[in-house]
């Protein structure tokens, strides 16, 4: 190969290397683009852009830029090294209290390792100015499991438009829409929003939407959040209850650490199967912290075996359930019928005198 194909062959490796250093960042997005539709002032809209390292190296997020002051963004829980197949989010924010109509940006975000590179996402929106949320979501922040809750969110139609809201919609049965007509006059219409949150929401982390109905053929639907977190009576560590590998008719014994926000006694624990036995004592003197051995005795059938293991105390919203989890082997008479004697290692003098 002579002189000018080699520095041909290498121009053209430089052309195409920012090609191809675009190409391995944009694959670690699955979503590039968002419509958040229409929304209304002042409402808060985020949408979560998931990436994943689909690399060997540890891949790091060096920035995140938006293109326009209408949109902020900040990674989700403040990560931005990822060791191979691991994952983060990108939260693109719409700032609807300060921008209003038709808005749109692109995020670019910068990757410095293994290699320097460049993803691009987009957003648009369209924010209404004749509909102001006040605030511009409902947040329940930390509720007690076992507790109900009660937010408002006042709605205003400021202008002349004869805007109105037809009825509102939930996404969980656990969180209950009441609207409320407060005032109608001078060319403005007023709503008071009042969301419930119902005393038997399981634990865990809100992130619902209700939807505004309302009678303008052109966007007849206004979307708002609903967040916050239940928080557990009772919390089990560990969360998930290994026993391993486990041998036909082994026993293997296991604790669970149970931590409750006040002191409590274990009225009663059961499970889905009778392989797994808990030590209750007799006596118990309430706690803020118990321990419970728990035995498991491994059947004969051979297989993945899975158990619900319920927690039951004297106090109100104070239950818990998790996972319990064992692997029972083959008995070695069950594995020698499967796959037969085994075979004897070869032999150095043949009888027929060959090696």
């Amino acid at each position: 190969m002579n002189k000018l194909t080699c520095a041909a062959w290498g121009l053209l490796f430089l052309a195409c290397s920012p090609v191809l250093g675009q190409d391995w960042a944009n694959k670690m997005f699955s979503v590039r683009q968002h419509n958040f539709g229409t929304i209304a002032r002042a409402a808060k809209a985020e949408f979560d852009f998931p990436f994943k390292n689909l690399y060997l190296e540890d891949v790091h997020v060096a920035s995140a830029r938006p293109s326009c002051g209408c949109t902020s963004v900040r990674f989700k829980d403040d990560r931005q090294w990822l060791k191979t197949y691991e994952t983060g989010a990108l939260v693109a924010s719409i700032n609807s209290g300060s921008f209003l109509g038709n808005r749109g940006a692109t995020i670019t975000v910068t990757f410095d390792k293994p290699y320097w590179a460049e993803a691009q996402l987009h957003v648009s929106v369209v924010i209404r100015s004749d509909v102001l949320l006040s605030p511009g979501s409902v947040q329940f922040g930390s509720v007690n499991q076992g507790a109900a809750a009660e937010k408002q969110v006042d709605i205003t139609f400021p202008g002349g438009n004869n805007l109105r809201i037809l009825g509102v919609r939930s996404t969980s049965q656990h969180v209950v829409p009441k609207l409320f007509q407060a005032s109608q006059g001078w060319g403005r219409t007023a709503y008071q929003l009042r969301v419930y949150l119902n005393a038997d929401t399981p634990p865990g982390y809100l992130n619902d939407q209700l939807t505004l109905v309302t009678n303008d053929p052109q966007s007849p639907q206004l979307p708002l959040l609903v967040e916050g977190r239940v928080v557990p009576g009772i919390v089990v560590s560990p969360s998930w209850l290994s026993m391993g590998v486990v041998q036909p008719g082994q026993k293997v014994n296991r604790q669970m650490v149970i931590q409750g926000r006040e002191p409590f006694i274990i009225q009663k624990i059961t499970s889905d199967g009778d392989d797994l036995q808990f030590d209750l004592p007799a006596q118990q003197d309430p706690k803020q912290v118990q321990v419970v051995p728990v035995t498991f005795l491994a059947g004969d059938s051979p297989g993945k075996v899975t158990r619900t293991i319920r927690i039951e105390t004297d106090r109100s919203g104070m239950v818990a359930e998790l996972s319990a989890q064992a692997v029972v082997a083959e008995s070695e008479t069950a594995l020698a019928q499967r796959t037969g004697p085994t075979a004897p290692p070869p032999s150095e003098d043949r009888k027929d005198g060959r090696r």
